[in-house]
């Protein structure tokens, strides 16, 4: 039985009454909307009252649209969520009970839930004390340094710049001096080699708390520009890629003598080259839509690209965790912001409604646009959308997906293509598909790809495509060569086994790591592992210690993160082999013990984990 849902109240005048109307039967297709204005008694105005049919399940939800209906790929996601239970229970609830069980090309698999432990009041608390006594002696250093009493080693402004408009705030100027100098040896490693699964880090130090650096001289007993191999566990390099001597670095090089190094000129000017062309057709290709376009810079694909889909009549809803060139691009769009809780359906589903509802509060109008922007891997959480809970929404509400693949593509799916294919989703189903070739592929640059006409229209608006260069003709090389090896377009199995591995190390890791006594979040499906510290002083520490014992970590703190969530983050490689995986798993583990952060409060239930290899 249908349940009549109120989806909100407002003080207008009629003429915004009929036009917020119009605007809701626009939306909501062919089901009649039943709009109602009435006096409140608390407003003393007209309000409007929406009452629509509440569709909690999928397969209700292809009713109300034939067209999805006839999308099996869609259908079998519907019939997946729905087999688990004998009642219609909402994806996000069987997010939140556990492993979600699902079939892709008659094969079971089963998908791990998102998983974020709450940290206790007393670490929040620790942490926020931790900070303030760091900014007391951050405020003290600046007053003695202003009154001479201790040497000043920062760039000082010239007296006749004095009237410029300054570079930094006093607060980033403040942070930067006096807390991010201080572990500034841990963010700033020099390599000498390919990051692959091992990486050469060059040697040096610092005897003034990192504001300079030396290499290591024969007093030290070290020679200068002496090395060090580590494992590498902190590079995106999830396919095994990055390799100097390798079938796709090969074919790289040969493509310089052909086709040079660069067009030196937009590609609005005189194109791009042949090897751009034809990646951009592998990767329709291999995404299984229509075309793509693909632009040198990964940042930009996002910075440049979303003002030309969102405008001043839009609305972005975006996910709290999203990326700054999201963010970047959303606010360069002019459109209105709206963020949802992270990987909140529910709170999704009710921004949604808020601005149908609403509307745009600059024009007092219905949005022209609502475009949902989220990401299949977030790159400090680790944790998987929930893309065809949001596909249901998007369908439902008539709104449109940029879904952003940066670090899933090529790392989730049977066969590497994101997290569409993770979940098995049909890729039409999202309107605006992009990625980064900088992880999976071991290159540089990004794309957008879907309906040709979409990428035909960024093709002559983008300010990417006017203003920027085309993607050099060696890294294009780099990322079809790569491609083809996923595709085993190659002749070889080598794609597959490199997905398969990737998988088990991710799987082996993670679940040592909670076996362990780690706070650990994200998917136990994601090859990034953020290990929690919570607190900011611990990242130097882990940072150095990791590096004696020979491994190359990521630690990220404010304003990377939250102010209370310090962490690690590991990168797994299909290239790192098991016993890599112990090496850096016993580092941790040593590390761990002396700087106490095996408080997972869920760590009795992790102790008997089974771990396969």
């Amino acid at each position: 039985m249908d349940e009549t849902v109120v989806l909100d109240s407002l003080p207008m005048n009629g003429q915004e009454c009929s036009e917020i109307s119009e605007s809701l039967q626009k939306i909501y297709g062919i089901d009649p909307l039943s709009v109602k204005c009435s006096k409140s008694p608390r407003h003393q105005s007209t309000v409007t009252t929406v009452s629509t049919p509440r569709k909690d399940s999928f397969a209700e939800t292809c009713e109300k649209y034939p067209e999805a209906s006839n999308d099996t790929e869609y259908l079998r996601n519907i019939d997946v969520y729905e087999a688990e239970s004998s009642c219609k229970k909402s994806p996000e609830t069987l997010q939140q009970n556990g492993i979600i069980k699902s079939e892709y090309g008659g094969i079971s698999r089963k998908y791990s839930k998102n998983e974020f432990e709450q940290k206790s009041l007393l670490t929040s608390l620790s942490t926020y004390f931790c900070w303030s006594v760091l900014f007391f002696f951050a405020l003290l250093r600046e007053f003695l340094r202003k009154r001479g009493f201790e040497k000043n080693l920062a760039a000082v402004e010239r007296p006749e710049q004095k009237d410029f408009a300054p570079l930094f705030s006093q607060y980033e100027a403040i942070y930067e001096r006096n807390c991010y100098m201080r572990v500034r040896d841990i963010f700033e490693r020099p390599i000498t080699s390919a990051p692959g699964a091992t990486v050469k880090v060059l040697d040096r130090y610092s005897d003034n708390y990192n504001w300079d650096y030396k290499q290591f001289t024969l007093k030290n007993r070290r020679y200068p520009g002496s090395e060090t191999e580590v494992i590498n566990v902190g590079s995106y390099n999830y396919m095994g890629f990055a390799e100097t001597d390798s079938f796709c670095g090969n074919e790289a090089s040969a493509i310089i003598d052909e086709q040079g190094l660069s067009t030196c000129c937009s590609i609005q000017q005189l194109g791009f080259s042949k090897a751009q062309y034809d990646l951009e057709k592998l990767t329709a290709q291999f995404l299984g839509v229509d075309d793509a376009i693909c632009f040198s810079m990964g940042f930009a694909v996002n910075s440049l690209n979303t003002p030309c889909l969102a405008d001043k009549n839009s609305i972005i809803i975006s996910d709290q965790f999203n990326h700054a060139s999201l963010i970047l691009g959303s606010r360069m769009s002019g459109a209105t912001v709206r963020v949802f809780k992270h990987d909140d359906m529910a709170d999704l589903e009710k921004t949604i409604r808020d601005a149908i509802v609403y509307g745009n509060p600059k024009t007092k109008k219905p949005f022209n646009k609502i475009l949902i922007i989220v990401e299949g891997i977030y790159s400090m959480e680790g944790s998987i959308c929930n893309l065809p809970a949001i596909i249901a929404l998007k369908k439902k509400y008539g709104a449109y997906i940029y879904l952003d693949e940066a670090h899933s593509i090529g790392a989730l799916g049977p066969r590497g293509r994101g997290v569409v294919d993770y979940w098995g989703c049909d890729p039409h189903d999202v309107d605006i598909l992009m990625g980064t070739f900088t992880k999976s592929f071991s290159a540089a640059g990004g794309y957008i790809a879907g309906d040709k006409r979409l990428i035909n229209y960024i093709r002559a608006n983008s300010a990417a495509t006017i203003y920027a260069l085309p993607m050099s003709p060696p890294i294009a090389q780099q990322i079809t060569s790569s491609i083809k090896v996923m595709m085993g377009l190659d002749g070889t199995n080598d794609g597959e086994s490199r997905r398969q591995c990737l998988r088990r190390n991710t799987h082996y890791f993670r679940k040592h790591l909670k076996r362990m006594g780690c706070v650990v979040y994200g998917s136990d499906d994601s090859p990034i592992v953020p290990i929690m510290l919570y607190y900011p002083t611990k990242c130097g520490f882990w940072g150095r210690e990791m590096l004696k014992r020979r491994v190359g970590i990521v630690v990220v703190s404010f304003p990377a993160t939250s102010i209370t969530e310090s962490r690690i983050r590991i990168c797994l490689s299909a290239a790192h082999t098991k016993e890599m995986l112990n090496f850096v798993l016993d580092a941790i583990k040593e590390v761990a013990e002396a700087s106490n952060i095996l408080s997972s409060r869920i760590k009795q239930k992790n102790a008997n984990l089974e771990i396969d290899w």
